[in-house]
């Protein structure tokens, strides 16, 4: 069947809309005071955009925007997730860098235009399984304005309390996974296409172009790729089981494909093989063999499965049918890619394919299999199934924006806090030529906020930031150091650092000190909470390091600037004991200072 696109533009253009609400949001927050800045729907892109601008302005794969460290021929770096992951920034980068565009529009511009396209891509899988274009539109707003609900988080956990009101559409967290998703999609839509041919040349060419999907997603994210190759072997292996018509051909096809994938996987391999020992600090890899079957997109592969089930026994459909085949191998993802460990012996932060991309898999098993039962029964030509199918694409819209407007105000405040901060790095990057600043010269911004932000509105480094030991410009070890400094620079004592831990929920220096794993259970299975002795042990070597602290002993982090909140009334005493401290400008929400050390 021929699909008629108007329908999946439709599709796109509600998701374009719900890529671009924080960004309305914020417009209408700050009025005629925006500044530019881009809105963030997860506090994870900071980093992403701050590697974005790394690229924009010309530095090397491999680089640091965090500490100004880039790959040379005299100090070469080792490989980080975003070096490795490079194929979707440097998506974003070049046209921008070729168009003039900063960072912020560039991110801004990504996200929409992510959106538009997996609609565009998940519309014409649908479509192409169903034979029915009003369907594969309702279907792809119902999958992916679902999503959060798909991995039982977002706005349902704020309307009926059982959660916190958090993620905002996950797919589309920029630039990752935002930006290879609608590749995923046309990979599982190119496959299908493949198999579904008896023209050799097509084959060919659809298995060439699903073999560039999936490189294009294997350098972008770990856990997209990983769901596709999945998908891919749950694939072969119930066509192996059916053996529906024509099986040789197609395993024949398929295996061609898989060297074709081995093609993208052995250069990603040896880029691994040269990552930086920092990735596995923070990567939380759990060993261990236990079954994980208690989650939401699970449950909906198996009401999935249970449906495919019933309608054969009830002889609706075959289970040697090709499209019902299909449907079973999406069903089998989520439960394949949260219970791998089971044979592998390994998990790695499950609640990332949760989130990001399992949820979606199951949704779009539950879509396809409910219309290729409803076009097997003849029912898509009922006027009152079409009136049905027009409810579900506009109850899905409705809660798209119902999505949009719990997940988004979780972020306002820190928007707005961004945006006032734009002028800084304007500033910054104005002075920098003249007064010779590099990516090397270093910035303390007293805000965290700021901190993390600054690398994607400014040319120099800062000292430290919540993000910053993802990078691999800097070890675990440095990186403490690096948050020792900046708290002695705050005049936090060693017995407040220590009440925090231990009473206020100062979740910031777990982080710092101990790890993205001692903070929450929520991000692996073997969770342990810190113990008061863990933290007083912790707060003895930060007394240690004070007891020693000059900062000449460290000259990759001597100061260049303070960036100062206006309506903070810090105490400078432990800068000025070291550096020389003159006001350079004054902005209405920060002032800047420009520091040097003493004789």
């Amino acid at each position: 069947m021929k699909l008629r696109w108007r329908f999946g533009i439709i599709a796109g253009l509600f998701l374009a809309v719900f890529t671009l609400y924080p960004q309305f949001k914020m417009w209408y927050l700050q009025g005629a005071e925006w500044q530019g800045h881009y809105a963030y729907n997860d506090i994870d892109e900071v980093a992403y955009a701050s590697y974005v601008k790394a690229l924009i302005d010309g530095r090397p794969r491999r680089n640091d925007p965090y500490t100004g460290r880039d790959d040379a021929p005299g100090a070469p770096q080792p490989e980080s997730l975003f070096s490795i992951q490079f194929a979707s920034p440097y998506a974003i980068a070049l046209p921008a860098r070729a168009l003039g565009v900063g960072a912020p529009w560039a991110m801004t511009i990504a996200g929409a235009v992510a959106g538009f396209l997996a609609a565009l891509a998940a519309f014409w899988v649908i479509g192409r399984l169903t034979d029915d274009s009003l369907f594969a539109m309702a279907g792809s707003l119902v999958m992916l304005a679902g999503g959060a609900l798909a991995a039982g988080e977002g706005a349902i956990g704020g309307i009926f309390d059982i959660g916190q009101t958090y993620p905002y559409f996950p797919a589309f967290r920029r630039y990752v996974p935002a930006v290879p998703f609608p590749f995923f999609l046309c990979l599982l839509g190119l496959v299908w296409l493949m198999v579904n041919t008896e023209d050799l040349r097509r084959r060919i060419v659809y298995g060439a172009l699903a073999a560039g999907c999936f490189a294009f997603v294997n350098f972008s994210y770990f856990y997209t790729w990983t769901t596709a190759l999945a998908w891919f072997g749950c694939l072969g292996l119930v066509w192996c089981a059916a053996r529906p018509d024509g099986v040789l051909r197609d395993l024949k096809s398929l295996a061609a494909l898989g060297a074709g994938f081995l093609c993208s996987l052995a250069p990603y391999a040896l880029l691994l093989s040269n990552r930086s020992h920092t990735m596995d600090d923070v990567q939380l890899l759990v060993l261990t063999h236990a079954p994980d079957l208690n989650r939401v997109p699970e449950y909906i592969s198996f009401f999935v499965l249970l449906m495919i089930a019933a309608a054969v026994l009830l002889k609706l459909v075959s289970f040697r049918d090709r499209d019902v085949l299909f449907a079973v191998s999406l069903a089998l993802v989520p439960i394949a890619v949260f219970n791998q460990q089971v044979i592998t012996g390994k998990s790695l932060q499950p609640i990332h394919y949760q989130v990001f991309i399992g949820n979606y898999v199951a949704a779009l098993a539950l879509v396809v299999t409910v219309g290729i039962l409803l076009k097997r029964s003849g029912l898509f030509k009922f006027a009152l199934v079409k009136a049905l199918v027009i409810l579900c694409a506009a109850g899905a819209a409705a809660w798209g924006f119902v999505e949009c407007h719990y997940t988004v105000a979780v972020l306002d405040e820190a928007n707005v806090a961004r945006d006032q901060g734009m002028d800084v790095g304007r500033y910054l990057t104005e002075i920098a030529p003249a007064n010779g600043d590099t990516p090397r010269t270093v910035i303390m911004p007293f805000s965290m906020l700021e901190g993390d932000d600054l690398p994607t509105i400014a040319p120099q480094s800062v000292l430290w930031a919540r993000h910053q030991h993802i990078f691999a410009g800097v070890t675990w070890q440095e990186n403490k150091e690096r948050y020792y400094q900046y708290l002695h620079f705050l005049g936090v004592t060693p017995e407040s650092l220590a009440e925090g831990m231990k009473k206020r929920g100062d979740f910031v220096s777990v982080i710092a000190l101990f790890g993205w794993g001692r903070h929450t259970d929520r991000l692996n299975s073997e969770y342990k909470p810190l113990t008061y002795g863990e933290i007083d042990a912790e707060v003895r070597l930060y007394e240690d390091y004070l007891r020693n602290f000059n900062p000449r002993n460290s000259p990759d982090t001597i100061l260049s600037y303070l960036v100062v909140p206006a309506d903070w009334d810090p105490d400078f005493a432990n800068i000025d004991k070291w550096y020389e401290r003159e006001e350079l400008a004054r902005f209405p929400y920060y002032t800047l200072y420009r520091v040097r050390l003493k004789n």
